[in-house]
């Protein structure tokens, strides 16, 4: 054989070997490389989703977090103003009451104080009426002398 059939035949053997390569194998390796470019596309595209997702959650949350610091800031400022409202409502009532029990106490006082006086009033007229008694040696009737005594009563 010479070199000019043996290099018509290896390239019509070379050509029979890339139809069949691109009729038979090249079809599912492009495809197989193509669906790893999609399925790489895709996984691109949900990260960056993700990551845009992630981020909208994180402002979310970071909003919500400084609404919860504030309505929580704000609830506590309440209840301190309530807590001074209720402890000036407390101040306020104690001194009411103090004031009542020593109104109550001071005429109390003066009630006792004017009973004191009459019982001493008594007493005195009675020592008086006593005395007059023993000075004049004889008995002084009380019913007949009432305005006397009252008198007496009343400047004593």
């Amino acid at each position: 054989m010479s070199i000019n059939a043996t290099l018509f035949i290896q390239a019509i053997v070379f050509l029979i070997l890339v139809w069949f390569t691109m009729k038979f194998v090249w079809p599912p390796i492009a495809k197989a490389l193509d669906e790893r470019a999609q399925k790489i596309a895709e996984g691109l595209a949900a990260a960056d989703r993700a990551k845009t997702e992630l981020t909208a959650a994180n402002q979310r949350v970071e909003k919500e977090l400084s609404q919860a610091r504030n309505e929580s800031a704000s609830r506590l400022a309440d209840a301190d103003r309530r807590a001074q409202a209720i402890i000036e409502e407390a101040k306020a009532r104690a001194t009411e009451e103090g004031n009542k029990i020593v109104a109550s106490a001071r005429a109390e006082a003066e009630q006792q104080t004017v009973q004191a006086r009459e019982a001493l009033r008594e007493q005195v007229a009675a020592l008086a009426v006593k005395g007059a008694e023993q000075i004049l040696r004889k008995e002084v009737n009380a019913g007949v002398h009432a305005d006397l005594l009252n008198r007496l009563k009343t400047e004593l």
